[in-house]
């Protein structure tokens, strides 16, 4: 009897799950991502995975759009601890613009924490084989 109430259980969460999953699929054709169908199809192309259904293409949309706000988000907090470090090493000079400016550093770093590595190129002008 107790493998019987285990095995509905069991089933039951099954039915729920696939509810979720059908109702999240549904929401997914009424919510428009900021990433265009079209670009995330073209890269989809790009990469060799092509599929019909339109609502896989949405899907990885809407996944991108999450990842670009959490590293965005991310690069924002380092360029804040950057900015509050600098504050604290020149307390006699007063900052007349407050507002963050995000460099590469701090995207480089937001991006490192999910397994990105950025690389740039060094400019020209910072380049040790100039002699500046």
């Amino acid at each position: 009897m107790k493998h019987t109430q285990t095995q509905q259980s069991r089933e039951g969460r099954h039915d729920d799950d696939d509810a979720s999953l059908s109702q999240f699929l549904a929401s997914l054709m009424d919510y428009t991502p900021t990433i265009p169908d079209e670009l995330v199809e073209h890269y989809l192309a790009k990469t060799g995975f092509q599929c019909p259904d339109f609502r896989l293409i949405r899907l990885v949309a809407v996944a991108t759009q999450k990842f670009v706000a959490e590293v965005a988000t991310d690069a924002l907090q380092q360029c804040k601890e950057r900015q509050a470090a600098v504050v604290k090493d020149k307390r006699d000079k007063q900052q007349k613009d407050k507002r963050p400016i995000l460099t590469i550093e701090d995207l480089s770093k937001a991006l490192h924490e999910y397994g990105v590595n950025v690389k740039h190129q060094e400019y020209f002008a910072d380049s040790p084989l100039t002699g500046i």
